[in-house]
């Protein structure tokens, strides 16, 4: 993806360490952005990935060698970060993360004032060609400032600030962090809740003991799945690495699509006051534009990727965004995507519905019911994408987001992949379960033809 750096991405930073990212590239990344960005300020953390810290003082190290102080916040979650860079004013933040990938890999997410997103088309272009171009020795004098700052107890009362922690039942929810970052915030936040939570997995481990955690893959979420399914549990709930995406399971053990947990939080917020706007992306959308519409709220359709909706939200004002991938943006949030609000959230609402999980979005799925997102390896995306679409150009057509098809009992969008071979299905019906799956398994044989 990267012109000049092959770990510089559309969206962030991300390659493997230390053939793509090390010390030396940190350090060259830390000036770089110091001279694209112009900060006096920056915070930094990084999550459980043994080469963090080592990528962390090296970064301080660049920052510091153009006059930036820093506030190393340690080990975090992302959306900690986020937290920390607008609500204490500073000019910048940096988070040493990789997500999802394997423990090899390290990466950065960069963010301006108001943790605002530094993408492909807000300043990252720059950044990597400053850092390529450069050649600074690595004793560069430090001129910048450097403070350590704890933000859990700061971090942790913003949470709360999303829920009236007093009507909150004493649900009985499993919790797996993965060997993640979330186990160090769920143990800052749970003494303040009413909530019974069982600890799944919560030591923090760079060398991913149980997998990498990213609990939208079968095999990372099966165990979470087996243990609700033994019994006990109001819901569950699981994170990936750096915690900005949450995936919930119902009483009964069974993973809920992040689709209809959209729908789910834009109820949440609709019912409090009807009159506001919900962000939503194109892959899956009927049932978020049917729950807006019939709550009396506004739906906004958004290409998917965190700096899209971002940008999207602050333009509308909207309280909510949420991504079928499991992103979830609030504007009390600054605009950004957390993993820890919406398990708040849900809880919120199962405690004042008094009902399950499982009855909360069993209407939604029956009403439609969604292939989940299945990728295909191909040849070539965009003839794929080209035959696919001549295929169905019987149907409503749009392309705001890869291609979806539009008929009236049946949808489906088709994205190719910014960094792989890969394409990504996802299919939904209105109340045909069996014309969904009939349609998933006509598009796949199509898709996968060569």
């Amino acid at each position: 993806m990267g012109r000049y750096l092959p770990c510089f991405k559309a969206y962030d930073v991300r390659g493997k360490v230390p053939s793509e990212l090390n010390p030396a590239l940190a350090y060259a990344i830390g000036r770089a952005y110091a001279r694209c960005v112009q900060p006096r300020t920056v915070c930094l953390g990084y999550d459980i990935r043994l080469s963090g810290p080592e990528l962390a003082t090296a970064l301080t190290k660049g920052l510091n060698a153009e006059g930036v102080s820093v506030v190393d916040l340690g080990l975090i979650g992302t959306e900690m970060v986020y937290f920390a860079t607008a609500a204490y004013g500073y000019d910048g933040g940096i988070m040493i993360t990789a997500s999802h990938n394997p423990p090899e890999y390290n990466g950065m997410k960069m963010v301006r004032t108001e943790s605002r997103p530094i993408s492909s088309d807000s300043g990252l272009l720059d950044i990597e060609r400053e850092a390529y171009e450069r050649n600074w020795p690595e004793n560069g004098e430090q001129t910048g400032g450097f403070e350590r700052r704890n933000v859990y107890a700061d971090f942790v009362q913003h949470l709360l600030g999303f829920v009236d922690v007093g009507r909150l039942a004493p649900l009985k929810v499993l919790a797996d962090a993965g060997n993640g970052a979330a186990g160090v915030a769920m143990d800052a936040l749970i003494p303040h809740l009413p909530l019974q939570v069982e600890r799944m997995r919560f030591d923090p481990d760079g060398r991913f003991p149980n997998g990498v955690p990213n609990p939208i893959l079968e095999e990372s979420r099966a165990p979470v799945e087996a243990r609700m399914r033994e019994g006990g549990f109001d819901l569950g709930v699981a994170w990936d690495g750096d915690y900005d995406r949450c995936f919930f399971f119902d009483g009964e053990g069974n993973f809920i699509e992040g689709y209809y947990i959209v729908g789910l939080l834009a109820q949440a917020f609709l019912q409090q006051n009807p009159n506001q706007t919900i962000i939503y992306d194109p892959r899956l959308t009927w049932n978020t534009i049917d729950i807006v519409s019939r709550l009396g709220g506004r739906a906004v359709v958004c290409k998917s990727g965190h700096a899209f909706i971002k940008e999207k939200m602050r333009a509308e004002d909207a309280v909510y965004g949420g991504e079928m991938s499991a992103h979830h943006y609030f504007k009390g949030h600054w605009y950004c995507d957390s993993g820890m609000i919406p398990l708040l959230l849900i809880a919120q609402l199962v405690s004042a519905t008094g009902r399950p999980l499982a009855d909360l979005v069993g209407e939604m799925i029956r009403n439609y019911p969604c292939s989940g997102e299945i990728n295909s390896e191909v040849e070539d995306v965009p003839a794929t994408l080209a035959k696919i679409e001549a295929a169905y150009a019987d149907g409503q057509i749009d392309r705001l987001d890869g291609l979806s098809v539009e008929y009236p009992t049946w949808r489906f969008n088709l994205r190719g992949s910014n960094t792989e071979p890969v394409i990504r299905l996802n299919v939904e019906a209105r109340g045909d379960r069996s014309l969904m799956e009939a349609k998933t398994a006509e598009l796949l044989a199509l898709i996968r033809s060569g």
